[in-house]
């Protein structure tokens, strides 16, 4: 196991970790209440819904491609070449003159996050023993759902003060910092000679895509690029995302427990921040989520640290699931902004006990060798969920108003608690 020997640097280095983290999830929200804006400098487009649903598509394709590079080539090299991406597209998107410009902008920016998110996690697999890393692993959790919430009031408060292009030009100068903090990252240099598997990238492009945009034809089309990446990975001689991984049960049913977990916990925030902003104003609405935040950040810290000192985890996804079951029977059922806020911090303890758990748990069961591609698994399968989570929520949204949206989450926390009980009990390695 490899660690970064200087205490110094392995601070700077964690620090450029998380902030990484949080950039590339906070942009995943951001956008969202600034749409308005663009559109008043822009004119009315159809073609709005891409700049949110471009970052995630990319995001979704480039994980498991990370982690393959990573495998091969190092973590820190993919790491810093996703972040250098990244800042790339937040410079396009800030400076874009229309609407198919800031979209390309946003297909770099996803394309960016989704090498950051597997290359931080791969990365604290290859720093730190599972037991070690536990705690390092909440600090993720919490960022990641921090900046997930935090991310339509960030965008709003941004766009009224400076304006809709300011939620990406904040990037440079935090980015830039996460940059040179990387630069202290200490990882295993690797070179695998292998044949580059594009066939397989390029299916499981499709496929994702497919699935994503969720009408008839594209959820064929993904199916038939399911189908046939299937068949290319198991010939392959150096796959983009191994089929023996799945012989794995902690990773096969962390794969599965990750799309729930990414429908329900952050596909259904946007529809919170409506819910919180019904009777009042964004600012407003946004302090009413701090309470909800407090709670994914402290359930987040207790788990790690209980998990740190333990060595068992299975207890995290299934409390979760329970309590967000609770949060949202409880959010149909009663009326009142205080029982309201309640439900909505019970959901925040479901969601801060699951985030990071099941990476955890797939980095403790993988080979070295695998470390990435276990990593961009997990992750491609939390970011499907919460792709799929506001396209499917919205369907409801429209029929219900947001009591339909609580409805539909009720199904997917059920199953993912049946899910969650499928969980092996296998202990954390020192």
């Amino acid at each position: 196991m490899t660690t970064i020997a200087p205490p110094r640097a392995q601070k700077t280095a964690l620090t450029g970790l998380f902030l990484s983290v949080f950039l590339g999830m906070l942009d995943a929200q951001v956008v969202a209440t600034a749409l308005p804006r663009v559109a008043g400098e822009f004119g009315g487009t159809g073609a709005y819904a891409w700049v949110t649903t471009a970052y995630l598509l990319a995001g979704s394709v480039t994980a498991p491609l990370s982690g393959k590079l990573g495998d091969v080539f190092g973590r820190k090299r993919v790491l810093l070449g996703a972040l250098a991406l990244f800042l790339l597209g937040s410079l396009a998107c800030g400076f874009a003159p229309s609407v198919p410009a800031l979209i390309a902008g946003r297909v770099l920016q996803g394309a960016g996050s989704g090498g950051i998110f597997v290359s931080v996690g791969a990365s604290l697999g290859e720093m730190f023993t599972p037991r070690e890393g536990a705690k390092y692993f909440g600090w993720f959790s919490i960022c990641f759902a921090v900046s997930s919430l935090a991310g339509p009031v960030v965008g709003g408060f941004l766009t009224g003060i400076a304006g809709w292009r300011s939620i990406f030009l904040v990037n440079l100068p935090l980015g830039l910092v996460a940059l040179a903090c990387l630069t202290a990252l200490d990882l295993p240099k690797r070179r695998r000679e292998a044949p580059f598997d594009f066939a397989g990238v390029i299916l499981l492009g499709v496929a994702i895509t497919g699935f994503t945009l969720l009408t008839p034809w594209s959820a064929a089309l993904g199916a038939a690029a399911a189908v046939a990446f299937v068949f290319v990975e198991r010939k392959a001689e150096a796959p983009v995302l191994p089929l023996r991984l799945f012989r794995d049960r902690t990773f096969s049913v962390s794969v599965v427990l990750s799309v729930f977990a990414g429908f329900a916990f952050l596909g259904s925030v946007n529809y919170i921040a409506i819910l919180l902003q019904a009777d009042a104003g964004p600012a407003e609405g946004g302090l009413r989520l701090v309470p909800m935040t407090l709670a994914v950040a402290g359930a987040s810290v207790v788990a790690s640290r209980v998990i740190a000192r333990t060595g068992h985890y299975r207890w995290a996804p299934r409390l979760s699931m329970a309590l967000g079951l609770l949060a949202v029977l409880g959010l149909r059922t009663l009326d009142g902004l205080p029982a309201i806020l309640g439900c909505l911090v019970v959901f925040g303890v479901a969601a801060g006990l699951n985030l990071q758990v099941l990476a955890m748990a797939t980095q403790n069961t993988a080979p070295p060798a695998d470390r990435g591609a276990v990593a961009a698994g997990v992750n491609l399968a939390r970011t499907l969920g919460s792709a799929l989570g506001p396209v499917a929520l919205g369907v409801a949204y429209q029929a219900g108003s947001t009591h339909g949206v609580f409805l539909a989450l009720l199904p997917v926390l059920a199953l993912g608690l049946v899910t969650a009980l499928a969980l092996p009990h296998i202990p954390l390695h020192r």
